[in-house]
């Protein structure tokens, strides 16, 4: 665990980057602080491994006070991840990835062994290695980045805004990665973001930070979505608030309509939801599309299935031409189909959110 006790940072000249605060970061959990330019949350961050000292308060790492332990003993212990990647350009890919592990005594055999480890686990292509950063695309790079802080296995990791310098493509890329990676190692993870949605999507818990470092709300995504503490956090989720709150309800067992049998031609008759319309299942769920009268077709937009959430099940049903997404079982197979009527029970409460209290 991380805990903040009263922490505050004051620079010369008397600016107020950090104001009395306290917080308990849980091990294994994923915390995204956020706010705007000057609220210091990059600052908040910095603190943990020692690069920026505290004016008053404490932090402890499992109930040890970081004062008291060496700067370079402490920061080898905790991975970090920075913009750009911040990757050595003089060095092969692999002997980036490998920095940590050669200054922690480890052989340079033994270290290039676990950077390949590395490499694999977070999505780059190991015939990669032997290149230099400025032969890899933004997104690569940021994986290598991503690799080095790994590749020693610690039990903390860093991340100063890693995405913010690449393309949304692939930015959303490495989020999704960043996602499935804390699923597997399950790292205990501070993050820095000025970006709400980011966020949303990757955090367990998000402090929301105002300028002068103060802590306006530690909470769930849900809980801030649905309850923020006051105007400010407000001001930072406003839009879509309701619709961005889908995104933490699963579909569960909301009804359906089962499919009907396939007729002589083999299409599924679907004029209940549309007339003239058809859906012809294909040989995987991946070629299955909508057809019309003419003999047009429409690819079945991604198929949903009842472990995905309401605001997944709701843009494939927009993005249909019939106003249905088809739902799949736990093997992927077609089973039946879902409408908006069948959704709108579920979404009522969620589209209306209530005023905070």
């Amino acid at each position: 665990m991380i805990t903040f006790e009263s922490v505050s940072k004051t620079y010369p000249g008397g600016t107020q980057a950090v104001e009395n605060l306290s917080l308990n970061i849980a091990t294994g959990s994923f915390t995204v602080l956020v706010g705007p330019s000057g609220c210091g949350k990059t600052t908040t961050m910095r603190m943990i491994n020692a690069m920026v000292t505290p004016t008053s308060g404490r932090i402890l790492l499992d109930g040890n006070d970081i004062a008291e332990i060496r700067p370079v003993s402490l920061r080898l212990g905790i991975g970090y991840v920075m913009q750009n990647g911040g990757l050595f350009p003089h060095r092969s890919v692999i002997d980036n990835i490998a920095t940590v592990q050669r200054l922690l005594g480890l052989d340079k055999k033994n270290a290039r062994a676990k950077a390949f480890e590395a490499m694999e686990r977070v999505g780059l292509d190991t015939s990669l290695a032997k290149r230099f950063p400025a032969q890899l695309s933004g997104g690569q790079q940021q994986r290598v980045g991503v690799a080095r802080a790994l590749a020693a296995d610690p039990p903390i990791l860093l991340m100063d805004e890693p995405f913010s310098a690449v393309d949304p493509i692939v930015r959303d890329e490495l989020q999704q990665e960043v996602r499935r990676l804390q699923a597997e190692i399950k790292k205990t993870i501070v993050m820095v973001t000025h970006d709400i949605d980011e966020a949303l999507l990757l955090g367990d818990k998000i402090a929301v930070m105002a300028p002068g470092g103060t802590l306006q709300q530690y909470s769930t995504p849900l809980e801030i979505l649905t309850r923020p503490a006051n105007d400010f956090v407000q001001s930072m989720v406003s839009k879509d608030r309701g619709f961005r709150s889908l995104s933490f309800e699963p579909l569960g067992q909301v009804p359906s309509t089962a499919l009907p049998i396939p007729g002589a031609d083999g299409l599924i008759n679907a004029t209940t939801l549309a007339p003239g319309w058809a859906l012809d299942l294909g040989h995987t769920t991946a070629s299955a599309s909508w057809v019309n009268e003419s003999g047009q077709r429409y690819p079945v937009s991604t198929p949903v299935r009842r472990t995905d959430t309401l605001r997944e099940a709701l843009d494939a049903i927009l993005a249909s031409p019939v106003g249905a997404a088809l739902l799949t079982d736990v093997h992927g197979d077609p089973t039946s189909w879902i409408t908006l009527e069948d959704l709108s029970p579920r979404l009522a409460p969620k589209l209306s959110l209530e005023p905070r209290a």
